[in-house]
């Protein structure tokens, strides 16, 4: 009996799907998916979509931190330089939705690299403090540039619209979003399959034995925040697009931590991860109000401290996954294929 996984050839062991058992949960996830916008009503469909925009952000976030070890607190941010870019696009320059959301990614990517520049020299907190003050110069010039922005003043965007059908409805935005995810995960995986992303996972590992092996550090760690902004960018004009509304309220400090918190939950270094703590940090809130309504027939006054209840919910989840288990549910996930895989001899 076999007691582990074994391949005889080089294509074999390079698949992205190695085992039968890989392949049956992607074409059940996959199914899932195709399946689940006919069956829900549009309370789920619309956390679904923030599922989805949550994991763009979260991969990009990721490939940053999680496989080349530079912290990010500037998530919220850059966010918003691709909401605003996308907006503004649309409804000042008339742009189709699909051609402002490509821009705002690139330009993006743009600020993100700029503000990766530190990261040379900087790192750990030091690149966390640098990061945190992109967050705040980008949400102080969003406010006070009136005339690019409307400054504190919600912007609107014009409905997106291709081949004449609105693509902002619950259930037809589902399809784009989760069209988009599925092409972000097919190309960040392969992204680490190439020389780019070894070498980010070499720059995590010990940057300066990467740079004794010819790995340009600079480069490199301009690369990973292009990347990531990019990413980043996609996920804030996809919410300008289903929003229709982009307020600087949206991108807050809060919303990098977040993001934070979501690749932390879910796995560093991990795309599976990244899917894992987006839906758990955007499902949270919504588990916690709904059992609060169950509730408040028995308990009136939870209503008024229901959102401190979430802020308390959200801080201890952070603490008990670092205590107990600091790689994640990607690391539980993985332990409960390995057991079934290796049972009965799971030990």
């Amino acid at each position: 009996m076999d007691s582990g996984i074994f391949h005889t050839t080089y294509e074999k062991d390079m698949a992205l799907r190695r085992t039968p058992a890989q392949k049956v949960r992607l074409v059940l996830l996959i199914a899932f998916l195709l399946v689940f916008p006919f069956l829900a009503n549009r309370y789920y469909l619309t956390l679904a979509n923030q599922v989805a925009i949550a994991v763009i952000g979260a991969v990009g976030l990721n490939i940053l931190t999680g496989y080349t070890g530079q912290i990010s607190l500037g998530q919220g941010g850059f966010m918003a330089v691709g909401a605003y870019s996308a907006g503004i696009l649309t409804a000042r320059l008339g742009m189709p939705w699909w051609g402002s959301t490509i821009a705002a990614c690139f330009i993006t990517a743009l600020i993100g690299t700029f503000f990766g520049i530190p990261s040379l020299r900087l790192k750990g907190l030091y690149l966390a403090i640098a990061t945190l003050a992109a967050q705040e110069i980008i949400i102080w010039v969003v406010t006070h540039w009136r005339a690019l922005t409307g400054g504190v003043d919600a912007l609107v965007v014009p409905d997106p619209v291709s081949f004449g059908i609105r693509i902002n409805s619950d259930f037809n935005f589902y399809w784009v979003a989760w069209s988009i995810v599925g092409i972000v995960t097919i190309a960040a995986v392969n992204l680490f399959r190439t020389p780019y992303g070894r070498a980010f996972i070499a720059i995590r590992d010990q940057d300066i034995a990467a740079s004794v092996m010819g790995v340009d550090l600079f480069k490199y760690k301009l690369l990973a925040f292009a990347i990531s902004s990019f990413l980043v960018g996609l996920a804030g004009a996809l919410t300008a697009h289903y929003r229709n509304i982009v307020t600087w309220e949206r991108f807050t400090i809060d919303i990098s931590v977040l993001y934070l918190a979501m690749i932390i939950i879910g796995g560093l270094g991990s795309i599976t991860g990244s899917y894992l703590g987006a839906t758990f940090i955007t499902l949270l809130p919504a588990v916690l109000t709904n059992l609060g309504r169950a509730l408040k027939s028995t308990f009136p006054a939870i209503d008024s401290v229901l959102p401190f209840i979430q802020q308390a919910t959200f801080g201890l989840v952070i603490i008990l996954f670092l205590i107990f288990e600091p790689e994640g549910l990607n690391k539980i996930w993985k332990n409960i294929k390995d057991y079934f895989r290796l049972w009965p001899f799971s030990y």
